[in-house]
């Protein structure tokens, strides 16, 4: 009879039956305001993949463009200032001297090489100024000179991840985080 006394009892002190939520309105709030951040920031990337994107590369290549073009004016420069400095001027022909009397040259047992090294051998100015150019410009040739670098790459974590949509994806989370936390602890109506 003891089971019988629990039982009557338990039907006496009967709870009120629990209200149903209707249509849990605070969650959907929340959802459509995660779903509206969410699209909005696809519509944003989007944006941003379809329009600015491609006109930071175009202003990059020719940014790139310039640069060289500038390189190569640079380069041309400086070629032509070593060859302006690879240039020794040369005194002008002396008139010539006037015809004398002289013996006809006999053959002597001396080689040509021996005239063409004897301090009374008379060398062409212009073969001589030809010569010392053309070595000049052989030494500058092997001389290394400095070339201009191109721009460095855009590399970094932010280009590859895309920091963007990182960081509008960590609010998001931030806000789900927050509203959950709200939901929970807020009273059942």
């Amino acid at each position: 009879m003891l089971g019988q006394d629990n039982d009557s009892n338990l039907d006496n002190d009967a709870l009120p039956p629990l209200k149903e939520e209707s249509n849990n309105r605070t969650f959907l709030i929340a959802a459509g305001i995660l779903a509206g951040v969410v699209f909005l920031s696809i519509a944003c990337m989007a944006a941003y993949a379809l329009i600015i994107l491609p006109r930071q590369k175009v202003a990059t290549a020719a940014q790139q463009a310039t640069i060289q073009a500038q390189n190569v004016q640079v380069a041309q420069a400086m070629t032509q200032t070593a060859d302006a400095s690879a240039w020794t001027p040369t005194a002008l022909p002396s008139p010539l001297a006037t015809a004398t009397n002289t013996p006809s040259p006999t053959r002597s047992p001396t080689p040509v090489l021996a005239v063409l090294n004897s301090p009374t051998a008379v060398i062409d100015p212009l073969i001589a100024t030809n010569a010392a150019l053309q070595t000049q410009t052989a030494l500058a040739l092997i001389t290394p000179t400095v070339t201009a670098t191109a721009a460095m790459p855009q590399t970094g974590f932010a280009d590859e991840v895309g920091l963007p949509g990182l960081v509008i994806m960590a609010v998001a989370l931030f806000v789900v985080i927050l509203l959950a936390r709200r939901l929970r602890a807020a009273p059942a109506k």
